[in-house]
């Protein structure tokens, strides 16, 4: 398995350099995955790769500059978004295998911070009493979203931008908070398995009533073998236990 960080800016020109040079044979396989899923995505993978002769390339970033950077030709056999809108979009352009889209995941929104006591778990922020407030871009990322959401329910997003810090995607969200630079921030339950930090911060599991469902859909790109045989792993029961077991529903 490779992992290729995502480009914070795309350019046609420079993805054709970058795969023009990549000699790809028809067993690998190219997976723009959302930044919230890589870590799932990471162990779907390691399984999938142990019981076939398949390799997978992950390429994380944003829904929407994965998006942006498929309607301009990038090069990925499947797309594993955030949301269901993108993938829509793409069905709707044509882009995509036709009846391949899917529900793989549903998410789930988490108020998380390093200090004990900077976040109630039942009623989430307490006070005012903190710096900064880190989310995922709201015009890019579903989590950032669901984060303006959640605050808009609680009449805080005018009051509260003073103290916004917008992360490029929940991964990078995710960073601003273990790293101190934000006291707080929303992020994917997932992250949150994954890292182990509930046990020494404090969170508060957001209610699904406050924030449109975080349903993430994925689509095949480019027709294969490989891709189609990963497709149908995804889809199976140890699949669906994998996603589960990171905090995430499926269907």
């Amino acid at each position: 398995m490779k992992l290729l960080s995502s480009f914070f800016c795309f350019s046609p020109i420079l993805f054709g350099l970058v795969f023009a040079s990549t000699n790809v044979t028809a067993d690998e396989i190219r997976v723009a995955v959302s930044g919230n899923f890589v870590g799932t995505m990471s162990a779907l993978v390691n399984e999938f790769e142990s019981k076939t002769e398949h390799r997978v390339t992950i390429i994380p970033g944003s829904t929407g500059k994965h998006y942006a950077q498929i309607t301009h030709g990038a090069p990925f056999d499947l797309f594993f978004a955030a949301d269901s809108l993108r993938p829509e979009l793409l069905d709707s352009k044509g882009l995509v295998e036709p009846d391949s889209r899917f529900t793989y995941a549903i998410g789930k929104l988490i108020l998380w911070g390093t200090s004990p006591k900077i976040i109630d778990s039942k009623v989430g922020i307490v006070g005012d009493d903190f710096r900064y407030l880190a989310i995922a871009n709201p015009k890019l990322a579903p989590y950032g979203k669901a984060a303006k959401e959640v605050l808009q329910a609680k009449g805080l997003w005018d009051e509260i931008q003073g103290k916004l810090v917008r992360g490029e995607n929940i991964a990078q969200t995710y960073q601003f908070v273990a790293s101190g630079n934000a006291d707080l921030g929303f992020v994917a339950y997932s992250q949150l398995l994954i890292a182990g930090e509930p046990i020494n911060g404090s969170y508060w599991e957001v209610p699904g009533a406050l924030y449109s469902p975080i349903e993430q859909q994925a689509v095949l790109l480019r027709d294969g073998e490989a891709s189609k045989a990963f497709l149908d792993y995804v889809k199976s029961d140890e699949a669906l236990e994998i996603i589960q077991s990171f905090g995430y529903g499926t269907r």
